[in-house]
């Protein structure tokens, strides 16, 4: 059998929840599919807050450091917003990404054909898509010096620098070409290159990247703002996009409303290949810790069940098997288990958080 190692964080609200799910998926994979990983769990966000006085403690985040790969549930929640901005729960995460130095944020948007009714656009726009959209995240204006509130006369000014070098580039860049290769070979870069210098240093080291490296690969570039549009209006133009981390915030959320729910999405953040080979690696849900809901059954588990699929396709090398447990999910939804998130029918009871990982267990049961 051969050993996997990862690090488990199920943070904060529904968290732990969907993370006890993911548990018993890991276990599924170790006993039928001789796939054994070594799992540590500690704490993230508001838990660590609350056991430490700090979002992430120095010894957890030495653990990152050493594992194959780490898979986080969600952080925060109204309890820490008086928190200083220091110590928010969210702060964990951040530090999580920076140090680990994963610079490549995976964001699929995958609209399943049992789903496609709950996007918001109409279904023949949406039936079969699947869109990746790399986002740089370790730079640009969330990280830019300087930064902060100053006083300028009589008023305060809010200043954050968009700030990126051509190797913070490139290399996001080289990460969305290589994705590109295993897909349907085509990346979309977007950028403000009308109006922000940063965006034309990045529109020249992309077309550079191309042209010295990926020149099978076809490539295009498109502002920001009409990729936003073009989303919104013919979305499966697209294959994979690259972009910044600002527009890769803004445009990978506006592609997972594509999909109909937040509760289906998971997302990857890679670095640079460790001495095993294998890149560092953080994995996690997109939905929040929904709050207003924990503790309570109700939470949808299949984002960080796809997350954990990431996980085996890109840390692992096991795509056979991530593609199994990508298909055990979209059957469990084609036969209507669904949800609360996911429930637009008066008269059916949705299904718990529990149920949810039983039926995809059952599916994964029926694959072998």
């Amino acid at each position: 059998m051969s050993t996997r190692s990862l690090l488990i964080l199920p943070g904060d609200g529904i968290g732990p929840e969907v993370m006890a799910e993911v548990r018993r998926i890991i276990d599924w994979f170790g006993e039928t599919r001789g796939l054994a990983f070594e799992v540590e769990e500690d704490l993230v966000g508001g838990a660590a807050y609350d056991m430490h006085g700090t979002p992430l403690a120095d010894a957890t985040m030495a653990k990152a450091q050493e594992v194959d790969a780490v898979l986080l549930g969600a952080v925060g929640g109204p309890k820490y917003d008086d928190l200083d901005f220091s110590v928010k729960p969210e702060r964990g995460l951040l530090r999580l990404r920076k140090e680990m130095d994963l610079f490549a944020n995976l964001r699929p948007a995958q609209c399943f054909d049992a789903l496609a009714e709950f996007s918001s656009l109409k279904t023949e726009v949406v039936a079969g898509l699947d869109i990746m959209i790399v986002r740089e995240l370790t730079s640009g204006v969330y990280f830019g010096e300087p930064r902060g509130i100053i006083e300028d006369g009589n008023e305060r000014v809010g200043i954050n620098t968009q700030r990126y070098t051509e190797s913070e580039i490139a290399r996001v860049a080289r990460s969305a070409f290589e994705l590109a290769r295993r897909r349907s070979n085509r990346v979309c870069s977007m950028e403000k290159a009308n109006v922000m210098e940063s965006g034309v240093l990045w529109r020249q080291v992309v077309q550079e990247v191309h042209d010295a490296e990926y020149p099978d690969v076809e490539l295009s570039h498109m502002y920001a703002d009409a990729g936003a549009m073009q989303l919104t209006r013919w979305p499966r133009q697209f294959d994979v996009i690259v972009t910044d981390n600002l527009f890769g915030d803004l445009l990978s959320d506006l592609a997972a409303m594509l999909t109909g729910s937040l509760g289906m999405l998971p997302s990857a953040s890679l670095g640079a290949p460790m001495a095993n080979g294998r890149p560092k690696a953080l994995y996690e849900p997109v939905h929040g810790s929904a709050p207003d809901i924990a503790g309570e059954g109700k939470a949808n588990p299949c984002a960080c069940i796809l997350s954990f699929a990431m996980a085996l396709r890109y840390s692992f090398d096991e795509g056979a098997e991530a593609d199994r447990l990508e298909r055990a999910v979209e059957s469990v939804l084609a036969k209507g288990v669904r949800t609360a998130d996911l429930m637009n029918a008066e008269g059916r009871a949705p299904a718990s958080t529990r149920e949810m990982g039983d039926a995809v267990l059952a599916a994964l049961d029926a694959s072998v």
